[in-house]
């Protein structure tokens, strides 16, 4: 099938074979696509390019402009058009990595995926852009690779050694966020089901990435899944710094203040932004644990109950519900996700310990650049499509829907993670 699915899944799957024949012939490859930018200040920026190396930049985007490009043009895309938007996005990918090294950013705790969201809002909402680029910002294809090949870093191990307490946190605030968000959305505002789902999906999983793919699993219309980006985006902006703010307000412990700000923060970026802002590790840590274990790990779960619920109950198609159907509807990168995740615990489980070592310092950071990389790209593109103009004209109904959410969400996150588990996250990874 000619998808950003299929197509994302073969991207991810292309990166991680060529990564590890190189690292099998020679771990000393794998530095043709480490792409390094020094730390910098002021208006030195010389000192930026002191490790810089042109050939791994020259390599990581030939490697992605082959990847994506040869997609594209199967997708649809014009080759010049798509060849063209996709050199300027990695320029401006450059400028987002270059500016991310600056001391001013870096004391501001701006990570390259949301320093790379505001530039590109700026750009949009400031200047008019080419509309060759505009009709190519192929969003859904870079959100749906990079979760693909985030899956080389989730290894079973990392979900394994999650405390079933993280975990089950994550559960409470996912479960009762999404359906306190439908709730709003389909009968005190009725709005489609599909909508309220994309945007439940977005206000309690993983904020963009859940709303492409719980809106691709029930049929969401392209622009509502359009609006519930816009609105998570919104949103995620004003918690990047008002969390933070309420957590140093409340002083609050570091592993208490991370799981807080896992149970409350919308996007992985937005949410890693501001726990790191609290300058400690716990609180890093916890976020980690309680976000991208405890709710990103079970975006596959949703999508299928949300998938069989449009199937079964949401659409009166009259076609007879099968799991073959259900399977059709299923996003098929998540399967891409999980497979990538067991080969990489196969490798480390199977591996000689030098190898393992080495395995987890190069082969493994390789993988994580990359997906730096590709969510950098893509929330370039997320900020490029987010216009503030059409963002007001959107209906009030699916903003208070969703404000509704963030009331309960934001004070159950508190007393979950300052009550109730206090006592576990005040422990959290004290030796």
């Amino acid at each position: 099938m000619k998808n950003e699915d299929s197509f994302s899944i073969i991207i991810g799957f292309f990166i991680f074979s060529l990564m590890c024949v190189l690292f099998f012939v020679n771990v000393e490859l794998l530095s043709f696509f480490n792409l390094k930018i020094s730390s910098w200040q002021n208006f030195d920026i010389k000192s930026a390019f002191e490790n810089f190396s042109f050939v791994s930049f020259i390599s990581t985007y030939i490697l992605l402009l082959l990847c994506f490009l040869v997609s594209a043009v199967f997708l649809g895309y014009k080759f010049k058009d798509f060849f063209y938007s996709f050199s300027i996005l990695f320029l401006l990918f450059f400028i987002v990595l270059l500016l991310s090294k600056h001391n001013l950013i870096k004391n501001m705790q701006l990570e390259s995926p949301l320093l790379a969201l505001l530039l590109g809002i700026i750009i949009t909402n400031f200047f008019k852009i080419p509309s060759f680029l505009k009709n190519c910002l192929s969003t859904e294809l870079y959100i749906k690779t990079g979760i693909v090949v985030m899956g080389a870093n989730f290894t079973l191990n990392l979900l394994l050694q999650a405390s079933g307490i993280a975990i089950l946190q994550a559960c409470i605030v996912t479960t009762v966020t999404f359906f306190s968000i439908y709730f709003f959305a389909t009968r005190m505002f009725n709005l489609e089901k599909p909508f309220g789902a994309t945007l439940a999906g977005g206000g309690s999983i993983c904020g963009v990435s859940a709303a492409i793919v719980i809106g691709n699993a029930c049929k969401a219309k392209k622009e509502q899944i359009s609006a519930s980006i816009s609105i998570v985006v919104f949103f995620a902006l004003i918690m990047v710094f008002a969390l933070p703010f309420l957590c140093k307000a409340l002083n609050l412990d570091a592993g208490i203040a991370g799981a807080f700000i896992g149970t409350s923060e919308f996007a992985d970026a937005a949410g890693l932004a501001a726990a790191s802002s609290l300058s400690d590790e716990r609180a890093v840590a916890a976020f980690t644990v309680v976000k991208v274990v405890g709710r990103d790990m079970f975006i596959g779960i949703w999508a299928l109950l949300v998938t069989f619920l449009s199937v079964a109950v949401w659409e009166k198609t009259g076609e007879k519900t099968s799991a073959k159907l259900i399977f059709q509807r299923f996003p098929k990168f998540i399967l891409g996700f999980f497979t990538l995740c067991i080969l990489s615990t196969l490798f480390l489980h199977f591996l000689a310990d030098d190898l393992k070592i080495s395995f987890e310092k190069e082969f493994l950071s390789t993988m994580k650049d990359f997906r730096t990389h590709i969510f950098t790209l893509s929330f370039l593109c997320i900020g490029l499509s987010t216009n503030f103009k059409e963002l007001l004209k959107l209906s009030y109904k699916p903003f208070l829907a969703f404000f509704l959410g963030v009331l309960i969400n934001l004070p159950l996150g508190f007393v979950l993670s300052n009550y109730i588990f206090a006592e576990f996250w005040k422990n959290f990874l004290i030796k």
